[in-house]
């Protein structure tokens, strides 16, 4: 096959997963408000974080009588103080599909040492999640970032007697989430919403702040951690008096955000974005006998967090060759950032959150075909 550049480029040619691609309309002038110099706790800061929380709400469909909180250490951040403050209660269920969640299973089992028992699945593949005991706390993200795969169907039963931890980073803003199901939910604004990183958000169902306020753990508490004091929950931190500083530039471009997605139609046309952005991939991918989806089964594929595998019998060094193409793509300005997570199977991931365009992804899989086919040659 011939190895003619296309004539067609990515007006965008970011596809990182994190931080990822700004909204189609953002500027630096989206930050001229930003209240910079001033205390996070003037009136001005404050109303500021309240509206990040609330319209964190409006646009996820988050119910009224769920706590939603902006905390350090982004996406991490919300899941370690999750895990610190309302682990322990019962036995727990880890469940671990790609490198991050086995993160949280090594925390709780060798930090925390609770009793646990681990569901492991391989990368592209994910665990019977209807199979799990409810009964129990349960761990688990809902979007595999670094294996491109997430939870499919509605496995987790309204009766349970657990908690649901879930690490949604990946999946908020794109995937519809069930909220009476989710106990904690965690994610970060530097996803789908394309905000800064080293910001997280938590959101508590009733039941979790029933447990924050009825349950101590046996282990000391980081002050960063703490959610609760004399046994009440800190309320303010749900209100936007948060535990530490954040960063009021972070703020006001996480609302521009928010801003844009109510104006583009809210959660509806952000996941359908994140979808058809994911389609013109797995289209280019259907197509072609070299590359497919890490993902094995179709059901469970992410519309964010796409991971992509070669197959041609020819390639002799996966991680070898998956670099090249990588290399070869931002060498031209094509496309950055697309190399496979460190600790995932060699090949590329390709970020299809709202802020995308199909445009750019469009215009970017034909320089993928170019790119196989000069690296084959080669």
């Amino acid at each position: 096959m011939a190895t003619q550049q296309p004539a067609t480029r990515p007006a965008n040619p970011r596809f990182s997963s994190g931080p990822c691609a700004k909204p189609p309309t953002w500027s630096l002038d989206a930050l001229k408000d930003a209240p910079l110099g001033r205390s996070h706790r003037a009136a001005v800061g404050k109303d500021k974080l309240k509206a990040a929380i609330e319209g964190t709400r409006d646009v996820l469909g988050i119910p009224a009588d769920y706590k939603i909180g902006i905390v350090p250490a982004s996406d991490t951040g919300a899941m370690e103080m999750a895990m610190w403050s309302l682990l322990g209660e019962r036995p727990v269920q880890m469940v671990a599909w790609e490198s991050f969640g086995a993160g949280w299973v090594s925390d709780v089992v060798k930090q925390l040492k609770i009793e646990a028992s681990e569901h492991i699945a391989d990368y592209g593949h994910i665990i019977n999640m209807e199979a799990l005991d409810y009964d129990q706390d349960v761990v688990f993200t809902w979007n595999g970032t670094t294996s491109g795969v997430r939870v499919a169907g509605d496995p987790i039963p309204a009766n349970r007697a657990g908690l649901t931890i879930c690490d949604a980073t990946s999946a908020a803003f794109a995937q519809d989430l069930p909220w009476e199901k989710l106990d904690v939910t965690t994610f970060s604004w530097q996803k789908v919403m394309g905000g800064e990183a080293a910001h997280g958000m938590i959101v508590l169902s009733p039941r979790a702040v029933e447990r924050l306020e009825s349950y101590t753990p046996a282990w000391p508490m980081p002050k960063i951690f703490r959610m609760t004091k004399g046994g009440k929950l800190i309320d303010g931190i749900f209100t936007g008096a948060t535990i530490n500083t954040p960063s009021m530039l972070c703020v006001e471009d996480y609302l521009f955000a928010l801003n844009w997605a109510k104006s583009i139609g809210g959660l509806d046309a952000l996941r359908m974005r994140a979808d058809a952005n994911a389609n013109a991939i797995w289209n280019f991918c259907a197509t072609r006998d070299w590359i497919d989806n890490l993902a094995v089964d179709a059901a469970t594929r992410s519309n964010t967090s796409v991971c992509l595998k070669f197959t041609d019998p020819r390639i002799t060094d996966g991680a070898a060759f998956a670099k090249a193409i990588a290399k070869r793509l931002e060498a031209e300005g094509i496309a950055l950032d697309i190399g496979a997570y460190r600790d995932a199977p060699a090949g590329l991931r390709i970020w299809c959150g709202a802020t995308i365009e199909t445009s750019d992804i469009e215009a970017m899989l034909p320089w993928l075909d170019w790119a196989f086919q000069a690296e084959i040659a080669g």
